[in-house]
């Protein structure tokens, strides 16, 4: 059973701002809820009042454009990106882990915004956004603002979010040509949260490296970039002695604990043949998509 609380429906963010300023640490923001309502019945938050998010018109929404990118809504639910041919054509890596968001019945109600602002070091979602330069529009009761995803994660279960905030949207660019990306996950089963997760996405031409990023989850405070990896692989010809490299460096990047789902050492060893597949399965799809973008 889940611990009684009054439900408040702001028809407009700016609604819903004021009501947090008002309730303060006595509310919560309600979207998905699939990762709130479990922590309400594990007795670790006790909400008196749940600010929902769904009567706010024109949130759930999944809009591409070229050139200006792939704009996400705050509620909209993961399982719109794993079905979005878009998506999955020119967003690998979101893609793959949209689908790995545990089962079909929670990525019908879990968003986005939810995933994020949960701001688990595990969560799935994360990587592939940071690799993608993903944007955060945030809404407060002075107005917008836009934070890079990479600075929102302040801790676990911590974030950017002033008292007021509310993310708004979730914004990616378009993807660079020549570009490719991957996201992969270990887990003990299908539908659980990550022993250890990540994604790379690659911009090769000619056979040299021109950029590149790579994210890990599950292996630090909060999802991270290890740019010292990245720094390895900027403008060098893509060959396995330079992979394996990178991949070492990796593990000298990262801070994993031992918790109920693996081991420190395990996720240090893990972490190398991650980035390596990640890498690989990234380069081995660049151009597979004429210009590198969606059609």
């Amino acid at each position: 059973m889940l611990p009684s609380f009054e439900l408040l429906e702001p028809k407009t963010l700016r609604d819903a701002s004021c009501l947090l300023a008002r309730y303060g640490d006595d509310a919560k923001v309600l979207a998905g809820g699939t990762d709130l309502f479990v922590q309400m019945r594990n007795g670790k938050v006790s909400p008196k009042y749940m600010i929902s998010l769904m009567r706010i018109r024109d949130l759930d929404y999944l809009r591409y454009e070229e050139k200006a990118g792939l704009r996400i809504g705050a509620t909209c639910a993961i399982r719109s990106l794993e079905k979005s041919s878009i998506v999955k054509q020119a967003y690998r890596a979101v893609h793959e882990a949209a689908y790995s968001v545990g089962t079909v019945q929670v990525r019908n109600m879990a968003t986005l915004a939810g995933n994020i602002c949960n701001a688990s070091p595990a969560a799935d979602m994360a990587p592939p956004l940071m690799v993608f330069g993903a944007e955060l529009e945030i809404v407060g009761r002075d107005g917008k603002k836009s934070v890079a995803l990479e600075n929102f994660f302040t801790g676990p279960k911590k974030t950017a979010l002033a008292r007021d905030e509310v993310l708004a949207e979730i914004r990616l660019p378009d993807p660079p040509l020549h570009s490719g990306s991957a996201f992969l996950k270990i887990s003990r089963t299908g539908s659980d949260l990550a022993k250890i997760n990540g994604a790379a996405m690659l911009v090769v031409h000619g056979g040299v490296c021109i950029d590149v990023k790579i994210a890990l989850g599950a292996v630090a405070s909060t999802p991270i970039r290890v740019t010292g990896s990245e720094r390895t692989l900027k403008g060098k010809r893509l060959e396995d002695s330079l992979l394996e490299k990178t991949a070492d460096i990796a593990v000298d990047e990262i801070s994993p604990i031992s918790d109920v789902r693996s081991s420190e050492e395990y996720r240090r060893q893990v972490s190398k043949i991650l980035v390596k597949r990640m890498l690989r399965a990234a380069l081995e799809r660049i151009d597979c998509v004429p210009g590198g973008k969606a059609i």
